[in-house]
């Protein structure tokens, strides 16, 4: 037994040592659990962004171990005095695909989310904080999840729903999560990767049901693309990266409810069969494409693709039937082109990602006026040298607007639709 551990541990490593080599040698990166930070210890660039209705820019950012959310009158160009969410710092997650997440409310309320590291390694806890005036105080914050050991409950998704004759929204939140993955090492069983699970408030986050499992087997430290379809269904739709049988890693999606889950509503949407044994860091995008289905966006190790090239790749998922459109390469492989970020409003559609270049970064957009049927040519938008957050597609009113936080120019924006 002692052998195999020793065996497993060196052939660990040794997967750590080739997925770090591309990094030196200017190619796409996959990491063994961990991520990267975006910014500095106590100030990083991975922000959330989003407008509310009378076009006022609000914020999610983390400082000196606590959240902050502030606002901006002239787009971006000032924020007011920060509120503090988390009154006691704690170590927040804002590496890889982690960032606090802010969400608007039907009414107004605004709704915050969040990852607090704990001391042993790849643990966590997902906290949730409301505003019901207007973002001026926040609520003492809270522990999602009834599950308290000291184990994996990361990478949080937050969505709104609204249900027709419901006053108050339907909250979901998401994580990955270990608990099964103990549980079966525990029982001398295999389990691959980690969990999905999720908790719902019907009460606009006065309050939240048990969690409930929404899959085994996904990715560990991918982000979860999760939206409330605007149809009055109160649904959730989540798109993850799963460990699919032999350790391929592509990608899931379902749609639920406060229902338990059925494994059959669970659907296959990406086909890569990028075999890895680490995780790549790099989640999916989702965006609902009116009544017929989901757009996609998101990376592949280009193991089994015809130009055997890693890169970003954009389908369509039809809703009912649950079959994806051929995948359409975006950008440029060579580039580590990915981190996407999708937006639609009616048979328009906006995606946009980012390429790494000898002197920094940029980054790049597409447009689709057919609901992602064609796509026009790529189009730079933004670069800067030195780090920077991942892209944020916004709207604001009927303005479509794109935003990317970065550390040598600050935060930028730019509308690109009116």
């Amino acid at each position: 037994m002692l052998i195999l551990m020793m065996l497993t541990a060196l052939r660990r490593r040794f997967v750590w040592i080739l997925l770090a080599m591309p990094l030196l040698l200017g190619g796409p990166v996959a990491v063994a659990h961990e991520g990267h930070d975006h910014g500095t210890a106590t100030s990083p660039l991975a922000i959330s962004l989003l407008y509310d209705a009378k076009g006022v820019l609000w914020r999610a950012s983390v400082k000196d171990g606590h959240v902050l959310v502030d606002s901006s009158r002239d787009n971006g160009r000032q924020f007011d005095t920060p509120r503090v969410v988390n009154p006691e710092p704690q170590k927040i997650g804002v590496d890889g695909d982690a960032k606090p997440k802010l969400a608007l409310g039907h009414q107004g309320n605004l709704y915050v989310t969040w990852t607090q590291a704990l001391p042993k390694p790849y643990t966590g806890y997902i906290w949730f904080s409301r505003s019901t005036d207007g973002g001026q105080h926040f609520a003492p914050p809270v522990i999602v999840h009834r599950d308290r050991a000291e184990i994996t409950h990361r990478f949080d998704a937050l969505a709104v729903a609204r249900i027709p004759g419901q006053a108050q929204d339907r909250l979901y939140i998401a994580w990955v999560d270990k608990r099964d993955l103990l549980a079966a090492q525990a029982a001398g069983k295999s389990y691959a990767g980690a969990a999905i699970y999720y908790a719902v408030s019907d009460d606009g986050g006065a309050s939240f049901a048990p969690e409930q499992k929404l899959a085994d087997s996904s990715c560990e430290c991918c982000r979860i693309a999760l939206v409330a379809p605007d149809d009055g269904s109160g649904d959730a739709v989540a798109l993850w990266r799963h460990v699919f049988e032999g350790g391929v890693r592509d990608h899931a999606i379902a749609r639920f409810n406060t229902a338990p889950v059925a494994p059959e509503a669970i659907k296959r949407a990406s086909f890569g069969r990028w075999q890895i044994d680490a995780c790549p860091h790099h989640g999916p995008a989702l965006a609902q494409g009116g009544n017929w289905g989901w757009h996609m966006a998101w990376f592949d190790g280009g193991t089994q693709n015809r130009e055997k090239l890693p890169g970003l790749f954009y389908a369509r998922m039809d809703g009912d039937a649950w079959v994806s459109s051929p995948a359409r390469r975006i950008g440029d492989g060579r580039k580590q082109a990915g981190h996407p970020a999708l937006l639609s409003r009616g048979e328009q559609v906006w995606l946009a990602w980012r390429e790494m270049e000898a002197d920094g970064s940029r980054i790049y957009l597409m447009r689709s006026q057919d609901g992602g049927r064609s796509w026009g040519e790529k189009e730079p938008m933004f670069s800067t040298g030195g780090s920077a957050d991942y892209p944020m597609l916004l709207l604001r009113g009927d303005q479509v607007m794109l935003a990317w936080n970065t550390a040598a120019d600050g935060l930028l924006l730019k509308e690109i639709a009116p």
